[in-house]
């Protein structure tokens, strides 16, 4: 399965060996293919330079392992159709442009009415949500 990585997924792998980064490898291992384009992976490096430096490097492996999608123009019908604001909308859009059958996401202020709804073939998760369905 091809799942799109939203940045604050990014971020938490990147910045402490933890549940996250065990969630990323395990995907992995487990033969499905993460992926992000170069929006959340810039959101991703700005938020380590300033809040966690250290992770910078880790990021640039992970991402090393993933499918990287260039950044493509704005699509501003497909994003107004979208039920978020309108910063994360580009996070939506990009996995249903990238033919994503996941995005995982943290942000459960913004994302979490979505979780487990599928928004143009795209079904939305919670890490532990994504976890549960594609590892147990």
């Amino acid at each position: 399965m091809r799942i799109f990585l939203d940045a604050n997924i990014l971020f938490s792998a990147a910045k402490s060996d933890g549940a996250v980064r065990l969630l990323l490898n395990l995907l992995r291992k487990a033969g499905h293919e993460c992926c992000v384009d170069g929006y959340v992976a810039e959101e991703a490096r700005r938020n380590l330079a300033v809040k966690a430096p250290d992770g910078l490097a880790v990021l640039e492996t992970l991402l090393a392992r993933m499918r990287l999608q260039d950044t493509q123009h704005a699509d501003r019908a497909l994003e107004a159709t979208l039920p978020l604001p309108e910063k994360d909308r580009p996070v939506l859009a990009a996995a249903i442009r990238h033919g994503c059958a996941a995005l995982v996401t943290g942000d459960r202020s913004h994302f979490g009415a979505l979780y487990g709804r599928t928004i143009r073939g795209v079904r939305i998760h919670s890490p532990r949500s994504l976890a549960e369905e594609l590892l147990e």
